[in-house]
């Protein structure tokens, strides 16, 4: 047993609200920025053609999938496991939870690099990918998921750094390897001076040099004396229970990213019954929420470590109240995003492409979905912070229900109506079901037991709830 660490003890007692935006601003930026990672590159690659735009489009979902399990599920589950440590005062344990994490990401990695690599093709084909479209698809699919392995440790590294509550070296690192790649990125892909232009796959070979960079500097700094974790590679005894204590929160949340990916692949594969236009214009669009998802990451992340501390530590209300105050401030920006996007859906759409078929449907996914953006951002957030409470049942129960909605509400809209803005309907109506199912159980005591039960938690909880912030 230790003493709490200063940067602990502000979890457990500082005041709620300028704690989680104090902890969630760098947060955002880490997340933002690293989301226009994938925007810098479909800017340039867009300029290759429609047939490249919809190659991304094909391949998008599936990159955001290696992305969001390592950073949002798995790293979830990382940066819980260290935050409850930490809580409970266990820093050796935290340590070597560091390791567990590493071989964890080591062993994803390696599972996306086989998958992709021996499936892309009949993936891709699924998805509604034919002709030039797929052969670029598959060029950038190749390059991407052989480099796997950097974008896993990468994320794990960054999930055990949130969890001791330093939001700040993440957001350093990704934001100096973006500065990095706003150039290498157009370089590789069209070539400079005695640097060849490799088309399609220099994007793809940028974005896993700004991987290996940063995976490097997260490492040098965990071994540095700033770091208030200290991971021995050497001297770590391997222990089944710490990569449970990581994958039983981690694999329960990989459902739920498998579910919200899925569910825009499935409306890809849908948009396809249109042509290589619709997919590019329905991937361009949906491009805008996958920004959404690293927003709610952005709060979502110190909301798991707030939660998670404050749960190790014993005090159940407190860690609820940060919920719904991450949550409320999350609706809103993740709304005002949707509605202006609405609004305003080619301001969006012209920044990658300008076929009249693309724009036409982009702008109608923006419009029909866009107004709903903040019942995703709000289950997203709740999602995290669930997370750090080691409860993720009900979360993940209503993303199923989003993609049950999405998909089979999407297939029958197109059968019944022909028209693609029924399946875009369908979209926006999985978002309201997928935020309410998960308030209404986080609301309803989910964290503490079944739901309604038992009844003295959750009244002890209301009870405190009304008191004032610690």
């Amino acid at each position: 047993m230790t003493e709490i660490d200063p940067r602990t003890r502000l979890l457990l007692e500082a005041p709620i609200l300028p704690t989680v935006l104090r902890l969630a601003l760098p947060n955002v930026l880490v997340m933002v920025v690293q989301a226009s990672v994938g925007l810098i590159e479909t800017y340039f690659v867009g300029k290759l053609g429609s047939d490249a735009l919809a190659a991304m489009a094909l391949v998008f979902p599936i990159v955001m999938l290696m992305q969001m399990s390592s950073a949002g599920a798995i790293g979830g589950g990382i940066a819980s496991s260290i935050a409850r440590s930490l809580g409970a005062k266990r820093r050796e344990e935290a340590n070597a939870l560091t390791c567990h994490a590493m071989l964890i990401a080591l062993g994803f990695g390696l599972l996306f690099t086989v998958t992709l690599l021996v499936g892309g093709r009949w993936l891709y084909t699924q998805m509604g990918g034919t002709g030039a479209s797929l052969e670029s698809a598959l060029v950038y699919s190749h390059w991407v998921f052989a480099g796997a392995v950097l974008v896993w440790l990468f994320n794990a590294l960054s999930a055990v750094i949130r969890g001791t509550g330093n939001m700040a070296v993440p957001a350093q690192v990704t934001v100096a390897g973006a500065v990095v790649l706003v150039p290498l990125s157009p370089m590789l892909i069209f070539g400079w001076g005695p640097v060849p232009g490799m088309g399609i796959a220099g994007g793809a070979a940028a974005l896993l040099l700004y991987y290996l960079g940063g995976t490097l500097a997260l490492w040098m700094y965990l071994r540095s004396p700033r770091s208030l974790l200290k991971p021995r590679l050497t001297s770590v005894r391997l222990r089944w229970p710490l990569f449970r204590d990581i994958l039983r929160v981690g694999m329960v949340g990989l459902i739920a990213t498998v579910a919200t990916n899925l569910s825009i692949g499935i409306a890809t594969a849908l948009s396809g019954q249109f042509g290589p236009d619709a997919i590019a214009g329905y991937g361009t669009a949906a491009r805008l929420e996958y920004l959404l998802v690293p927003l709610a990451f952005g709060f979502g992340a110190p909301l798991l470590t707030m939660v998670g501390t404050c749960i190790g530590a014993g005090d159940r209300a407190r860690a609820l109240k940060a919920a719904w105050v991450g949550a409320a401030v999350t609706f809103a920006i993740t709304e005002a995003i949707g509605l202006t996007a609405a609004i305003f859906p080619r301001s969006w759409l012209l920044l990658f492409g300008t076929e009249p078929a693309m724009l036409d449907a982009g702008t109608q996914y923006l419009q029909v979905v866009g107004p709903l953006y903040g019942f995703f951002g709000l289950g997203q957030v709740l999602h995290f912070a669930s997370q750090g409470a080691g409860r993720l049942f009900w979360p993940v129960a209503a993303n199923l229900a989003r993609l049950a909605v999405a998909g089979l509400g999407g297939w029958l809209a197109l059968h019944w109506g022909a028209d693609l803005i029924y399946v875009f309907i369908a979209q926006g109506v999985a978002f309201v079901v997928y935020g309410l199912v998960t308030t209404a159980a986080v609301a309803a005591g989910a964290w503490f037991g079944r739901i309604g039960w038992p009844r003295s938690n959750i009244n002890r909880a209301c009870t405190d709830l009304r008191a004032p912030s610690q």
